[in-house]
């Protein structure tokens, strides 16, 4: 069978039986892995920060500073901030560059996307593992290899678009779920795999002859070499395996264009979200100020510096950004999925520093397993009671209560004599905010095909995932500055009143007496 495949109609049961089906199933079973390696590698750096903590990694900071001295505890200070702005610089990259990614199928071939981009992983996964030979690699190296660990973030666009292509459309909900479901539990595999691997010395590594907490400093390295033997089989399985369709990519191109093609489309998703790291580290520009500017030059990137055979294609799909519900569901999507992935990439840290007795590494890869296997059952439950808006709307209220709990368990642990007293509660209630936006996660993607026409509905998916996947930027972000000030308990009180203004517009637009969609 031929890589490109110019005859492809699995709307018709002969041709889905026959033909289509074997090689669907094929495609799906090789992106799944692919998807999943790309949310690992993406979010890594949450659970990295942790063992860097652990063994005094400090950006070479502290040289020349005495131990002790109030210079020395405000570095020390600044150091722990910095962990956090990690898992953000990656979560950053991921979001931005899912927009382009929304578009390379149509530009190179689903087989030349998913092979390229998950062969790229390979660089971020390489270069952390070296950085952490050494406790004062700069941090302007970590914040490049998190920004490279990007790549991971912006493959969910181009992978979930590929696969609809494969699928007729009655079970098209089978195979996006089972693409999304398993792909995003690629963060619960890696906050358990990391645990599992460093202790042991699986792969050459150097470094100082010390064990902290059972972990010796030259397996902290394995937490990012595991990945690349992973990679580079699910690499060659991609190249040799997977098709490139028609449907999908009217001009079929050969293996280099495609691949030319998807590198261009990547370097100017790259280049903006490089700029925004540059501005956040470099010039210490205020985080809300870096989003909507890193956002506006993707966009503009992308509609000024493509090639030209996909410009016309692009401006009819940012016809989406003049729709009001387009952004009226982008911010109700972000709620539900970034709060996921945010607090996802987040929690090992904040665990780390709000109970650090706790023997939390066992534990945390719950909370993102949870939110990533109830997904399916927020649309099954949508599809019950005939509206996502509906479960949408219960979802959220339990949200906004989950995130409450957590911040009285957060200042209950600060002020007690033992915060472990206080470390179960807390994660009890954390689980319960994982679960509720994975429900919504689901509810909200079954109200958009609703809302809008087949022609804006794939688009207006690809925007908000995109910007919805800023959460593993902002929450980070968040939570970083706030156990800097003090009081973690802010950002949740920030994020449940940000939860209460999307119950507010689900019921104003969808629910209401004056709303304009009928509980979609």
């Amino acid at each position: 069978m031929s890589v490109n495949i110019d005859k492809w109609n699995v709307e018709d049961e002969n041709f889905w039986t026959s033909t289509g089906k074997k090689i669907a199933n094929k495609n799906l079973w090789i992106s799944i892995p692919a998807l999943l390696l790309a949310f690992s590698v993406w979010i890594m750096w949450g659970m990295l920060v942790t063992y860097m903590k652990d063994f005094g990694f400090t950006f070479g900071l502290l040289e020349g500073l005495e131990k002790g001295t109030p210079e020395y505890e405000e570095m020390l200070e600044q150091v722990n901030s910095m962990y956090y702005t990690l898992p953000a610089i990656a979560g950053l990259a991921g979001a931005t560059l899912r927009l382009p990614n929304s578009f390379l199928i149509a530009l190179g071939g689903g087989r030349n996307v998913i092979f390229v981009t998950t062969a790229l992983l390979t660089i971020p996964a390489v270069g952390a593992a070296l950085g952490l030979r050494d406790i004062n690699t700069s941090y302007e190296y970590f914040a490049t290899m998190a920004l490279l660990s990007g790549f991971g973030g912006g493959n969910f666009a181009s992978s979930m678009n590929n696969i609809s292509y494969f699928f007729p459309k009655k079970i098209q909900g089978y195979a996006l779920g089972m693409n999304a479901g398993v792909g995003n539990l690629g963060v619960a595999v890696m906050q358990k795999l990391i645990p599992l691997v460093v202790p042991f010395a699986l792969f050459s590594a150097v470094g100082p002859d010390i064990t902290i907490n059972g972990v010796p400093f030259a397996g902290v390295q394995n937490a990012a070499w595991v990945w690349v033997p992973l990679l580079s089989i699910t690499t060659i399985a991609a190249f040799l395996g997977m098709n490139n369709v028609i449907t999908g990519t009217p001009e079929l191109p050969t293996t280099s264009q495609g691949v030319s093609k998807t590198l261009i489309m990547i370097l100017l998703g790259l280049i903006a979200a490089a700029t925004g790291a540059y501005l956040l580290i470099g010039l210490k520009i205020n985080m809300w100020i870096v989003l909507p500017i890193v956002i506006v030059l993707t966009v503009a990137l992308m509609k000024y510096a493509t090639p030209r055979e996909i410009k016309d294609n692009l401006n009819k799909q940012f016809s989406i950004l003049s729709d009001k519900h387009n952004w009226i569901m982008t911010i109700i999507y972000t709620m539900t999925f970034g709060s996921f992935i945010g607090y996802s990439a987040a929690f090992p840290k904040l665990c780390q520093d709000l109970f650090p007795e706790a023997d939390y590494r066992l534990w945390v890869f719950l909370g993102p397993a949870i939110g990533a296997l109830i997904r399916p059952v927020g649309g099954i439950l949508s599809d019950k009671v005939n509206s996502g808006a509906k479960v949408t709307m219960w979802s959220t209220i339990f949200q906004i209560a989950a995130a409450l709990s957590v911040a009285y368990f957060v200042v209950q642990a600060r002020e007690a004599e033992n915060a472990q007293v206080y470390w179960w509660p807390f994660f009890a209630s954390f689980m319960v905010l994982f679960l509720t936006t994975g429900i919504g996660n689901g509810s909200t993607f079954r109200s958009i095909p609703y809302i809008f026409s087949k022609e804006k509905a794939g688009p207006v998916l690809g925007w908000t995932s995109a910007i919805a996947a800023y959460g593993a930027f902002i929450i980070p972000k968040v939570f970083g500055q706030q156990i800097k000030a003090g009081h973690a308990e802010y950002a949740l009180y920030g994020f449940a009143i940000y939860y209460l203004i999307c119950l507010l517009l689900n019921w104003w637009y969808y629910q209401g007496p004056k709303r304009e969609f009928d509980n979609p």
